[in-house]
């Protein structure tokens, strides 16, 4: 069923670091959820693969000791939507990558795999570049850190060097602290189909409720990689919570975005939508922080 040269298993992040070392074009393989189809399908044919998916260390959310969040690679979709510190500080990611696939992918598939493909439509990809995200790389020698922001580096395409697997995704005390948001994915099917754009918007409300301190917004699918709207998140903050903050804000992503024609929706189609999605995800992003529309 799998056309493959070799496999070898991981059994500590050491261990892989030295596999990807001795096995420069060995491909990375976690819960398996693309690449063993894309080897069903004849497509790496022939590959070698380092799993890393028995590294349970890799697994699991946790709050370190100035409690910032810390993501292990490993971790499964199906685990992040329930684990009681999504739940309580970014509830919001949880949501996001409940809508990858169905629930044998949400169970199999993990964070790290889905940052690490590159692929614009990542479910998850879209909200932890709202929430400043922090990739965390360890290779031979030790541990980098960079801004998700810095992470994809085209279609496809991340920055991780031949010795490096990615070992944990981090956000912030800052970055979540008093912060509440809201994904919305438009697909052509209700379940089990990819984004034709995602949309993910978090706010920090002033005391009143009724003006926005901060503002982020980010989109998959409306460029070759994930992104922000730096443009309308600029013009929002400071104002108050009105229908005209809210149209403003939606119109002003327009300046950001770029999303192409393909043959799941055409470029005017994804703009069209993209200004609707984040006027929505703002209002209930406001609601979700006890404001409302003044």
């Amino acid at each position: 069923m799998y056309d493959m040269k070799a496999l070898y298993e991981a059994k500590s992040v050491e261990d892989a670091v030295r596999l990807r070392l001795e096995h420069p074009e060995a491909q990375i393989i976690a819960g398996g959820t693309d690449v063993l189809v894309q080897m069903r399908e004849g497509k790496r044919a022939g590959a070698e693969l380092i799993s890393i998916y028995g590294i349970d260390s890799l697994r699991g959310v946790s709050l370190d000791e100035e409690q910032n969040i810390r993501i292990g690679s490993l971790t499964s979709f199906s685990h992040i939507t329930k684990d009681p510190i999504i739940q309580k500080y970014i509830k919001v990611l949880g949501e996001a990558v409940d809508t990858v696939g169905g629930p044998q992918i949400r169970n199999a598939g993990t964070i790290g795999g889905n940052t690490c493909n590159g692929v614009t439509s990542a479910d998850s990809a879209s909200t932890l570049f709202a929430w400043d995200a922090v990739i965390e790389l360890t290779g031979q020698n030790g541990r980098r850190r960079l801004p998700i922001q810095d992470f994809y580096l085209g279609p496809g395409k991340v920055d991780i060097r031949p010795d490096e697997i990615q070992t944990a995704i981090l956000i912030s005390r800052e970055s979540y602290e008093n912060c509440v948001g809201h994904y919305i994915k438009y697909a052509m099917r209700n379940a089990m189909d990819i984004a034709t754009t995602g949309c993910s918007v978090n706010v920090v409300l002033g005391a009143s409720k009724k003006n926005l301190l901060r503002t982020r917004i980010a989109f998959g699918v409306a460029g070759p990689v994930p992104l922000r709207c730096p443009t309308a998140e600029k013009l929002v903050d400071g104002k108050r919570t009105t229908q005209a903050t809210i149209d403003a804000f939606g119109q002003a992503v327009l300046e950001d975005i770029h999303p192409r024609d393909s043959w799941r929706a055409s470029k005017d189609f994804r703009e069209h939508i993209a200004v609707e999605m984040a006027k929505r995800c703002l209002v209930e992003s406001i609601k979700l922080s006890g404001g409302a529309v003044l």
